[in-house]
């Protein structure tokens, strides 16, 4: 049987990544996630991913309410 791929985290991933972090961090990126209130999946999905590419869709391209 394939295991199949998600597109996206799930809260109860991005929980179990939050719960190996360090203490600042896990704080850090909690906080973020309530200050642009978007799920905590997205957020950690966004650390990642702007880790890994620079160009990245990242915490600064972030601006709730922006277009409405």
């Amino acid at each position: 049987m394939q295991a199949k791929l998600q597109e996206q985290l799930s809260p109860a991933d991005a929980e179990a990544i939050l719960g190996r972090l360090p203490e600042r961090i896990r704080v850090a990126l909690i906080a973020r996630a309530a200050e642009i209130e978007y799920p905590i999946e997205a957020v950690v999905e966004m650390a990642i991913a702007s880790f890994l590419d620079t160009e990245a869709l990242g915490f600064a391209d972030c601006k709730p309410g922006r277009g409405q």
